[in-house]
């Protein structure tokens, strides 16, 4: 129970796909200026891996060394296209914002990187788990990333105005710069220093 737990926590901290293992940054910077989008992207990354996982696993042993990558691939590009036949039709406004960065997930390095290391050499259980827990890791930066960039750069939260009207009458002003990529990189790099700070062992790691 212990070590199919760690598979769940780990990823949200101490190996964290996005500030420890320095994947999927370039979602983290081109789908976090709204929080209704990263929430969207986030439950698709942990649908796809977690079937994707499963089904790597199954297959585990079926599959030739030489033709594995292929399959993985083929696996995953599945999992994305059910994903955003789904998105399309009940979601159709998010899934046209998140256009081909849906499509993307089916190249992202924290999905493939958990098929080759773990999915292949792992029961179905513990791949299921590992895929929900590095998704889980992944959406939870996307999310966190988003929820400040919407709420200092528009003054919303999922499209609601959260900083009240009284606040602009005194002067306060939306930051734009939050708007653009860069910030979302400073972002990201501001939660990876607050976790280091906090994480003895991830600053002994680097």
């Amino acid at each position: 129970m212990s070590k199919n737990k760690v598979l769940l926590t780990d990823p949200l901290d101490d190996n964290n796909p996005i500030t420890v293992q320095v994947l999927g940054i370039c979602s983290a910077l081109a789908i976090t200026v709204q929080l209704k989008a990263a929430i969207v992207m986030s439950l698709s990354v942990v649908a796809v891996m977690a079937a994707s996982n499963v089904i790597v696993s199954i297959l585990r042993n079926l599959i030739p060394n030489r033709i594995r990558i292929i399959v993985q691939l083929v696996v995953v590009a599945s999992m994305v296209v059910l994903v955003d036949e789904v998105l399309r039709a009940y979601a159709y406004d998010v899934s046209k914002e998140l256009s081909i960065f849906i499509g993307l997930i089916i190249t992202n390095c924290i999905v493939m990187g958990r098929l080759e290391a773990f999915a292949l050499g792992n029961g179905v259980w513990r791949s299921f788990l590992d895929g929900v827990g590095n998704a889980f890791g992944y959406g939870a930066i996307l999310i966190l990333v988003a929820f400040f960039r919407e709420l200092f750069g528009s003054g919303n939260l999922l499209g609601i105005q959260v900083i009240p009207d009284a606040l602009y009458e005194m002067g306060y002003v939306n930051n734009g710069l939050m708007l653009l990529s860069p910030m979302a990189l400073i972002t990201v790099g501001l939660i990876i220093w607050v976790q280091r700070s906090r994480n003895r062992k991830l600053i002994e790691k680097g």
